[in-house]
């Protein structure tokens, strides 16, 4: 199956703009998952990234989704493996996303995606997150939206080295 993704969007307002971009990431890191065996999605292939998994990315981008969209946004629950985030310990969603079968985190990812789209679609731009950023400063929904673009697409960099590195396959 090849996942079907666009960056034009079908109007030119700025919500439309943003949402459509940040589909096409969400659909390219998809993407550069397809057809990967079991073995290869776990697989950390740079020396100095013992975390970069094609597992371990993805499930990173789904929960730093949740955490801004879900946490910092509407000031949900905390949940997920960045609860246990530590100095020691940073990024618990991408070592402990190797026991998770790659299938199954990209499903709770595309779920999760249709919930967010949702919830973007029922506010507004300008709409303020309810819980504060480091510096104290309440981000708006246009914010969030850019930094989840920038997130993503940086990510789907990485995401093509490890996939390249892996099994060979370059491009999608």
């Amino acid at each position: 199956m090849t996942t079907q993704r666009t960056d034009t969007p079908a109007a030119w307002d700025e919500r439309t703009q943003l949402t459509t971009f940040l589909d096409y990431a969400r659909a390219t890191a998809v993407a550069k998952c397809e057809g990967v065996s079991a073995e290869g999605a776990a697989k950390a292939p740079l020396p100095g990234s013992p975390l970069m998994t094609l597992c371990g990315l993805i499930s990173h981008l789904r929960w730093v989704e949740y955490y801004w969209l879900e946490e910092v946004f509407l000031d949900g629950e905390e949940a997920g493996p960045l609860v246990h985030a530590t100095e020691e310990d940073p990024d618990p969603e991408m070592r402990t996303a190797v026991e998770v079968p790659l299938p199954q985190l990209l499903a709770e990812y595309e779920e999760q995606s249709a919930r967010f789209r949702e919830l973007v679609a029922g506010h507004s731009l300008d709409a303020k997150a309810r819980r504060p950023i480091r510096d104290g400063r309440h981000v708006d929904l246009r914010w969030i939206l850019l930094h989840l673009v920038e997130e993503t697409s940086r990510h789907n960099g990485h995401l093509d080295v490890v996939r390249e590195l892996v099994d060979g396959r370059v491009g999608s």
